[in-house]
């Protein structure tokens, strides 16, 4: 972040009762109904600064499901694995065999796929 007076590094600090390596972001989640954020930007080479603060009015939590959670961990490591595969042959091996496991499982719905292997 650069200074809107003098173009200079800014450094920005999270308050109160945060500590001092915290981010915005960090203290939003942390924060509690009815609490107060104050962010204080500072240029150290002009001595620009800024103070604003957050009220937090309500909080809402949607937690998702845990299988979809779940499915969506496997699917990116299963991306990662996929993605460090160099040879042509070895993928087209690998979509091979998704494909004859799929045809092998019975039919059901995605909901009510145990997609933990467990």
């Amino acid at each position: 972040m650069e200074c809107p007076a003098c173009g200079g590094p800014v450094t920005m600090e999270v308050g109160p009762n945060q500590p001092l390596s915290a981010s915005v972001a960090d203290a939003l989640l942390a924060a509690d109904e009815n609490e107060q954020i104050a962010i204080t930007r500072n240029c150290w080479a002009c001595g620009w600064n800024e103070e604003r603060s957050v009220s937090i009015d309500s909080i809402e939590i949607t937690e998702g499901e845990t299988h979809v959670v779940k499915r969506a961990v496997l699917l990116n490591e299963i991306t990662d694995e996929l993605s460090t595969i160099d040879s042509l042959a070895t993928l087209k091996d690998v979509l091979a065999e998704v494909r004859r496991q799929r045809r092998l499982e019975p039919t059901t719905t995605e909901t009510d796929r145990d997609t933990t292997g467990e």
